[in-house]
């Protein structure tokens, strides 16, 4: 139904519902953020989002709220509503025993068991549909989720801290602090939000990191060790970490794997071409984990391998007001000869932090030769 004179926009309410989608951050995955709004005679009468993994649905939530108010009322949501069963029943079902008068949709659900299935189950019912009202904001808001299922790829952030002369170290190692605490409490929101943390064996073995959250609050991700030779220590403080992850190169029956196995840690092993692990397969075995969003934490040959590798998808990069020379660099040696092969960042933001300036852009990779 027509909203009355004088009530907020359409887009105003897809916000609303958007806003709502961020409480499920770091809680849903591998689902997606999803808010609801439910509007009647231009009055919010019930909203939601989902929480939590196996919990009510965003629209089941906003329904419980409106009671009898939700005839004859109008749906925002975020994304398609899901029309099969999973660990909870079908998000269509309840809308068409709500008594809708018809539902705004911002996209398309782009997982195989819904995609468009759950639009045409309303539209069959006679429930008119809207789809696309602020659906670039909506793709933003779920990008890891959109890249998991369109791609069985996680969406991958690599995040380098460096010097303004582009150094994560000095030349003994020397790295803490690079960048002032506004940085490293905006990296543990990071973490915080993300399915997974990947680390080089360079970096357990230099860093000893526990790559928790502390700085934010939130769950810890499960921390991912690309360790091809399997060199890192095997008392570093990563392998007590529930859900740890070993990738690497050496058979799984070697007796160190059978010593991390026998602590809790999963060993992901790979075949190993001309000295290193295709990340791109790793990449795969870690969504079919059920991973859709992994931060990349270095160190360097990790950060090229994975460039090499095409698998990252956008870059943060502290740059801190300090100068080394002749520290350690922040990326190992791409193989770059000519400009017209160098990774260009695309959609560049830049934002101030403290004393340090954040760069965040989506990985623009050149065309092969072939």
């Amino acid at each position: 139904m027509d909203e009355p004179p004088g009530a907020p926009a359409p887009s105003d309410y897809m916000r609303r519902a958007l806003r709502l989608a961020r409480r499920g951050r770091g809680h849903v995955s591998p689902n997606p953020m999803v808010g609801a709004v439910v509007v009647r005679d231009g009055r919010i009468v019930g909203e939601g989002a989902h929480l939590r993994v196996g919990g009510p649905h965003a629209e089941v939530n906003a329904l419980a709220q409106c009671g009898d108010r939700a005839v004859g009322a109008t749906l925002y949501v975020t994304l398609e509503p899901c029309s099969t069963h999973g660990r909870t029943p079908p998000c269509t079902e309840a809308l068409l025993a709500a008594g809708l008068a018809r539902v705004v949709c911002a996209m398309e659900d782009p997982d195989p068991r819904v995609n468009g299935r759950g639009i045409a189950r309303l539209r069959d019912a006679g429930m008119p549909v809207e789809v696309g009202l602020l659906a670039a904001s909506a793709q933003a808001l779920n990008a890891a989720y959109i890249k998991h299922r369109s791609t069985q790829r996680p969406l991958v952030t690599l995040k380098l801290a460096q010097t303004l002369d582009g150094c994560i170290a000095t030349r003994t190692g020397a790295s803490r602090w690079i960048t002032d605490v506004a940085a490293r409490r905006q990296v543990h929101r990071w973490r915080a939000s993300v399915d997974a943390v990947m680390v080089g064996a360079g970096t357990v073995s230099a860093d000893d990191p526990a790559l928790t959250v502390r700085l934010a609050r939130g769950r810890d991700p499960r921390p991912l060790v690309v360790d091809g030779a399997l060199r890192s220590p095997l008392n570093a403080r990563v392998w007590d970490r529930p859900g740890a992850v070993l990738i690497t190169a050496v058979p799984g029956d070697d007796p160190r794997c059978r010593s991390l196995t026998a602590r809790g840690v999963e060993v992901w092993t790979f075949a190993s071409r001309q000295g290193r692990i295709d990340l791109g397969e790793v990449a795969s075995r870690a969504a079919a984990a059920g991973i859709t969003s992994v931060l990349l934490e270095g160190g360097a040959i990790l950060a090229a391998n994975a460039l090499r590798d095409r698998i990252v998808d956008q870059v943060a990069v502290f740059l801190a007001p300090r100068l080394i020379g002749g520290g350690r660099a922040s990326l190992a040696d791409l193989g770059t000869v000519e400009l017209s092969q160098a990774i260009v960042l695309e959609d560049v933001r830049v934002q101030r932090l403290g004393p340090d300036l954040l760069y965040r852009a989506r990985v623009g990779y050149p065309c092969s030769p072939a």
